[in-house]
């Protein structure tokens, strides 16, 4: 991305308010990057242990044939939103489950925990999969912010610094020029009037 620039300067000032509103905003935004980061490392690894406590239930497949999984029914999920490091992200704040009623004498007698540990299961899997979800927000975030600041840092910022050094190098050189000739103006002036009074003076 080249910085446009005229050499003079109101193009000057507005070169340096890009600048200064850069230098000031950059500092922000890596902080708005680490802060994602640290957020997204602590989403993973919440994940990861949902998933191992997903993976210490397969040893119960066993029972689950004998259990009849139309007895519980994820009834709703209750969301909230929530902002984390700047971004809006969805909070699971509740999951409600419909159970049907069922014979506690002709069930099995383990029906009834087999149910409250459903219920567990259930919950773990939505948190997981709502967990993923929250840090593919967070993932995203955070490289639309990384890209920002290396935009800024690597690109815009020594844009600017380069476009300021030329356009004030470019009004120097111009001074000088404008000084140098009005210097030159005036020897000749004086010089004009120096012979016009010799000239008097014969």
């Amino acid at each position: 991305m080249a910085i446009r620039f005229q050499y003079n300067k109101t193009s000057l000032q507005q070169q340096e308010k890009a600048l200064k509103m850069r230098l000031r905003t950059l500092p922000t935004i890596k902080s708005k990057e680490s802060a994602l980061r640290q957020q997204v490392k602590q989403t993973k690894r919440e994940v990861e242990e949902l998933e191992a406590k997903l993976r210490g239930y397969q040893g119960m497949v066993s029972l689950w044939d004998e259990f009849d999984p139309s007895l519980i029914t994820v009834d709703r999920v209750d969301l909230s939103m929530k902002k984390v490091a700047g971004v809006l992200l969805p909070v699971l704040d509740g999951i409600h489950y419909e159970v049907r009623p069922f014979s506690i004498f002709n069930a099995p007698s383990w029906y009834a925990e087999g149910i409250e540990l459903l219920k567990t299961l259930a919950t773990t899997g939505i948190e997981a999969e709502f967990l993923r979800l929250k840090m593919e927000f967070l993932e995203h975030a955070r490289k639309k912010t990384t890209q920002k600041v290396n935009l800024f840092e690597k690109v815009q910022i020594p844009g600017y610094q380069d476009a300021i050094r030329k356009i004030k190098r470019f009004i120097e050189d111009e001074e000088s020029l404008a000084k140098a000739s009005q210097k030159i103006m005036r020897t000749n002036i004086e010089k004009r009037k120096r012979d016009e009074e010799e000239e008097v003076a014969q």
